[in-house]
């Protein structure tokens, strides 16, 4: 069932508040790293219900006058064509497309880094498209001994070799398509060359997760690691804050290792830090604005489930995965949940047991499961999706919503003309003789009118979902997972 557990408004106000409370102790230029995402934060709004995904893009729409946004992308990920995961593009594609966005919306975006550069094949051909498109990008290189060696980090040996980002405003956003993209040491590059040139300039941090004042293992901040389970990302105990204040805190391995780094970078351009931890570089108000910590923590459970379907179901495809879902299994014992816990993935299962055929299941919003079988007609989710609808409508589920004389020609179609050997029909078919059905029927026009309400639901197949059938759900709203026995084509 989806309930509520943020509160969205509340959180605007406040964090609005802190940024703005973090740029006024910083004189003159500051680079505020953005972590996660700045469009589209999907991962925030499933174990935070009630968290809106540009929830961070209307807050920093508010300084957008004084700001700009410096895109950072890791070479290695280009290179090895790596994919996010929520949306199913590469990283150097939506690079441009988060250009074309901030752009489109009035947010300046400076430039570009490619961090730990090579000049692969695929890097220069990002590099060739940044440069019909007008934009400006700079190379950072991986530093021998990073990130322990602060003598030679902190030096012309080490962020001195680094290009120099020329920037205009006094607000430097530094953001990236995914985790792991270095902008932590993009920011602290920019203070060393800052001060060479005699510009004073601060360092904040705007990162959602994990939540410094939820417990180490609350499913949030658990989440998150089965987020970054690729990365091997670890939360922890902030050990500088715990000696700073004796009050404990959570953050994450690589604020915690880089800290150091930055303290020192600090020490040496300004005699002093300002910060005593890396919980102080922080500016995250998430953890005040949970108003039902039972729902936040329910959702959180089912996205660790997620996650492990979907490693699970590419290491099916081939795709290796094993240290991954190594990482995932942990943590779901750690959370003491399984798969057994996700309602609709149990119901697919049995029904798939009984018709030995692929089945399919949903749990609605409400908590009402619903489920859909193969036939001659329609595939599992074509046919999981019917039933939602007339469920949601409250129609009789006896009901023909599409007429099999409608389907038999589109299939007909598929078939003899398209190629396809499936003659079922998937999603998009489906709600494309739903949509043309509607013109005539009033059932099937009232069961149009509920797609909007599907948003939220949790759905799971007992097969792999052909891509055109998880793309629909996805732009449904529905959070699928499969498992990764066999496949429909």
């Amino acid at each position: 069932m989806y309930k509520i557990g943020f509160d969205n408004n509340k959180y605007l106000e406040m964090q609005s508040s802190r940024i703005r409370e973090r740029i006024n102790e910083f004189g003159g230029k500051l680079y505020l790293e953005f972590g996660g995402k700045l469009f589209d934060d999907f991962h925030a709004s499933r174990v935070l219900p009630g968290f809106q995904p540009d929830s961070k893009l209307q807050m920093l729409l508010q300084l957008k006058d004084e700001a700009e946004i410096v895109l950072v992308v890791s070479a290695e990920d280009i290179e090895k064509s790596k994919v996010r995961g929520d949306l199913g593009i590469t990283y150097d594609v939506d690079a441009v497309r988060l250009i074309n966005e901030f752009t489109k919306i009035g947010l300046k975006v400076g430039s570009v880094v490619l961090t730990k550069y090579a000049p692969h094949p695929k890097v220069k051909a990002f590099e060739a498209r940044l440069d019909s498109l007008g934009i400006k990008f700079y190379h950072h290189y991986i530093i021998d001994g990073y990130p322990s060696n602060i003598a030679k980090i902190v030096s012309d040996e080490g962020y001195g070799k680094n290009d120099y980002i020329e920037t205009t405003r006094r607000l430097v956003v530094i953001t990236a398509p995914g985790p792991g993209s270095g902008k932590m040491a993009t920011c602290l590059s920019q203070l060393y060359h800052e001060h060479k040139r005699g510009i004073k300039a601060g360092y904040a941090k705007f990162e959602t997760f994990p939540i410094w004042n939820l417990p180490l293992r609350h499913p949030v901040n658990m989440a998150y690691e089965a987020a970054t389970a690729d990365l091997n990302d670890i939360n922890m105990i902030d050990p500088w804050h715990l000696e700073a204040y004796g009050e404990t805190t959570v953050n994450y391995n690589r604020d915690v290792e880089i800290f150091p780094v930055l303290k020192a970078t600090f020490d040496r351009i300004y005699g002093e830090c300002p910060y005593k931890s890396p919980t102080d570089m922080g500016v995250n108000m998430a953890g005040n604005c949970i108003i039902d910590d039972e729902a936040v923590k329910e959702a959180s459970r089912q996205e660790i489930i997620r996650r492990y379907y979907s490693a699970i179901c590419a290491a099916a495809k081939g795709i290796n995965k094993k240290d991954e879902i190594y990482k995932l299994e942990l943590l779901m014992n750690q959370a003491g949940i399984s798969c057994d816990d996700r309602k609709c993935a149990v119901k697919a299962q049995e029904l798939a047991q009984r018709t030995t055929q692929p089945a399919a299941a949903a749990e609605l919003c409400d908590g009402t499961v619903i489920t859909g079988k193969t036939s001659d007609l329609l595939g599992c989710s074509s046919a999981m999706l019917l039933n939602a609808l007339k469920y949601l409508a409250g129609i009789d589920k006896d009901v023909l919503l599409i007429l099999p004389e409608v389907i038999r020609p589109i299939q007909q179609l598929k078939t003899e003309h398209l190629g396809s050997k499936n003659p079922r029909l998937h999603t998009d078919e489906v709600l494309i003789a739903l949509s043309i059905s509607a013109v005539s029927d009033e059932n099937a026009a009232a069961a149009m009118a509920q797609l909007g309400n599907l948003c939220n639901a949790e759905m799971h197949s007992s097969v792999l979902l052909s891509p055109v059938d998880e793309r629909v759900m996805k732009k449904l709203g529905v959070r699928v997972t499969c498992s990764p026995e066999g496949n429909i084509k």
